[in-house]
């Protein structure tokens, strides 16, 4: 099968998704995943007239009429009912979060007060009516949607969830997946590797990734066997409705997976994407239903494939808006091949706001220790071979844009 280019690819990935479970889980455990339900807010926010200072709470009328000193009627701290003042001419004693007294109106932080004995006396001219108080309703009425259906939950969410006393969210849950490494020369991290061997490591990378994106992983390694490998996969496919495969899917002597798959029933897609690094990349669907991912042995290609497919698979499947994100070379990048080139780079921010990219030429698709610098991959596109200093691409984050 000839190459096809990766917007191709990308299209066949999303337009094969999974159905997510639906789940109740506690709070805590909803953090990366979709909100499967809107959330309505239970009461007016804030729920009361609350104090936004520590200081004095007055009668801004009193203010008004020319009084700056006032008697001291009661100290009020948060967390206690509503309080009544008896004579509008005194003030209290309030506190950040308190609810405010009825009766007063407008509180003045105590860095503009002065208080002798039980006087406290305001040393500013200016004030204004209803100032520092958060008022009930002023955010959202009783019934108002805060979140809806379909959003990614995060540290945000996670607030606002639990101000409504939601100790549970329904939420999507992605497939579980295997992330399967093959190859003889792949020895677990705690070994020792002999002269010929290296540590596995790609799958790692990978199963951070996945992990990002709601999916729960565990970890397999298939020797270059084919009736091994072969029995081995049947099984996997049986019990994982996602198979992340790492290596053995390119032109090598002992690369059986195209091979093992076709006679496993697997539907293929697709197999070669005119694109560097990751041009192996395979793709299909299983008899029952599982997605299988065939990625390149080599670190880098692999990493790319998971972050720029399977993210794409995942956002699809839960229909989740992928959010274009756009940055300005600040490098010129000479590329003559005419591949998809999906360049690692680093992100910063210049005096106008704007996302400018640092790109690193590395060693090939093995040289994985650049993806420590980066911050993703720019997408520079097969129809071009230079490309300028300012000029504008699509670019894939695999990190956190706004990390210190």
């Amino acid at each position: 099968m000839e190459f096809i280019q990766f917007t191709e690819a990308l299209n066949i990935v999303k337009s094969h998704p999974f159905v997510p479970l639906v789940e109740q889980r506690e709070l805590k455990d909803c953090v990366g995943l979709i909100l499967n339900e809107d959330l309505k807010a239970d009461r007016p926010f804030p729920p009361f007239d609350r104090v936004t200072m520590d200081g004095i709470a007055i009668a801004f009328s009193e203010f008004e009429k020319g009084q700056h000193s006032f008697k001291i009627e009661k100290t009020i701290p948060a967390g206690t009912p509503q309080y009544t003042v008896k004579n509008a001419a005194k003030c209290v004693q309030i506190m950040t979060g308190a609810m405010m007294p009825i009766g007063l109106d407008t509180v003045i932080r105590y860095e503009d007060i002065s208080i002798t004995d039980d006087t406290a006396t305001i040393n500013i001219e200016t004030i204004k009516p209803q100032q520092n108080v958060h008022f009930k309703g002023m955010d959202k009425q009783l019934g108002d949607t805060l979140l809806k259906k379909g959003i990614r939950l995060g540290a945000p969410e996670m607030n606002i969830a639990a101000a409504i006393g939601k100790a549970e969210l329904s939420v999507l849950i992605p497939p579980k997946a295997v992330i399967i490494t093959t190859g003889d020369e792949l020895v677990p991290i705690e070994s020792t590797p002999e002269a010929h061997q290296i540590r596995r490591s790609g799958n790692y990378g990978v199963q951070a990734l996945l992990n990002q994106y709601g999916i729960e992983t565990s970890m397999h390694h298939m020797n270059d066997n084919k009736a091994v490998m072969k029995e081995d996969l049947a099984a996997l496919i049986k019990t994982y409705q996602c198979i992340v495969l790492s290596g053995g899917v390119s032109q090598g002597k002992f690369d059986y997976l195209p091979e093992i798959l076709e006679e496993l029933g697997v539907q293929k897609h697709f197999h070669k994407v005119n694109q560097r690094p990751g041009k192996p990349f395979w793709f299909g669907i299983a008899p029952n239903g599982s997605t299988i991912f065939a990625l390149p042995g080599n670190p880098v290609s692999s990493f790319m494939c998971a972050s720029v497919y399977i993210q794409a698979w995942v956002n699809a499947s839960l229909k989740v808006e992928s959010k274009s994100i756009k940055v300005k070379l600040n490098k010129e990048v000479n590329f003559p091949p005419p591949l998809t080139y999906f360049l690692e780079c680093a992100i910063d921010i210049d005096e106008n706001g704007t996302l400018t990219a640092s790109p690193f030429i590395g060693h090939g698709s093995g040289d994985f220790a650049n993806l420590a610098v980066a911050d993703g991959f720019v997408i520079l596109p097969a129809e071009k071979s230079d490309f300028k200093v300012g000029e504008v691409y699509d670019f894939v984050p695999f990190r956190n844009l706004f990390k210190s």
